[in-house]
């Protein structure tokens, strides 16, 4: 799952990023509004950590942009603003959980995984589809009762595709998905095909079906016939 980290504390912001890249997010990161709004407009994301006190402006100018713009993405506010007015702005504005520092990170992953549950999982850390079972909390793949081996990107590709079942998912799409806002820079997406290659070989392996299709000049999509 892909995470913006908006936080002006550049430690902080640092210490963040490593602690999630280690619960296996993808992390980006921006350390003022303009920076924030910039990504948010221009990319996607399955959810914010936001901070509030902002260099350049109060970080609800992100979350009123992110409610217009992206109203499907999940918002956590993390700030050392405790007034209850502020609370009660932010969740008011659309925010899914608001926490106040000082915090512990064990607490912050567990909020982050209750917000991903409920907007994309039905509330539940287990993803199914056909004979496909995801464990979202173990981050392991099943095809009738059995596990995969699968790399880091194939466990986030699959689940990538499964969520977004049945939609087309452009090799843009699906390059930002998995390697970031930076891969907007990447001279080619023909490599999409060789993990694509790759990843349903072992889903035909493990006894699974080939729901992966080819849509000619737009991309791909997950879906049985």
């Amino acid at each position: 799952m892909k995470i913006l980290i908006v936080e002006n504390e550049i430690e902080l912001l640092n210490d963040l990023e490593e602690f999630l890249k280690g619960e296996g997010y993808l992390i980006e990161k921006a350390s003022s509004l303009a920076e924030a709004r910039e990504k948010v407009f221009v990319y996607d994301y399955d959810l914010l950590v936001l901070d509030l006190g902002l260099p350049d402006g109060n970080g609800l100018e992100v979350l009123k942009l992110l409610k217009k713009e992206k109203p499907d993405t999940g918002v956590l506010i993390l700030t050392a603003r405790d007034a209850l007015d502020d609370k009660l702005a932010g969740l008011d504005m659309g925010a899914d959980d608001y926490m106040t520092k000082p915090f512990h990170l064990s607490e912050l992953n567990a909020r982050i995984k209750s917000i991903l549950r409920r907007r994309n999982f039905d509330g539940s850390s287990i993803v199914s589809y056909k004979e496909i079972e995801i464990d979202t909390d173990k981050m392991n793949v099943s095809i009738h009762g059995k596990k995969l081996t699968l790399t880091r990107k194939e466990y986030e590709f699959i689940l990538y595709l499964v969520i977004n079942k049945s939609k087309v998912l452009t090799k843009e799409s699906i390059a930002e998905h998995l390697w970031g806002d930076d891969s907007d820079m990447f001279d080619s997406f023909d490599f999409i095909y060789t993990h694509i290659k790759n990843l349903r070989k072992k889903l035909l392996e493990a006894g699974g079906n080939d729901y992966l299709k080819s849509v000619y000049g737009l991309g791909y999509k997950f879906e049985a016939d």
